[in-house]
């Protein structure tokens, strides 16, 4: 998978969250510090409606 960071985080590179493509209409989402640990999955549909609401916040 290739992971992309958000062009906002740090430069330390921490304190932000890495999204890869899972396949047609599925991504994941991790910790940029635990980049072993755990993913979570979403559809893109899902991780849209997500990040339209942040950004309206």
């Amino acid at each position: 998978m290739r992971w992309r960071r958000s062009s906002y985080s740090n430069a330390q590179g921490g304190d932000c969250l890495e999204v890869a493509g899972r396949g047609p209409g599925a991504l994941a989402v991790r910790d940029s510090k635990r980049p072993g640990g755990a993913t979570l999955r979403f559809s893109t549909r899902a991780w849209g409606a997500f990040v339209a609401a942040v950004r309206s916040a």
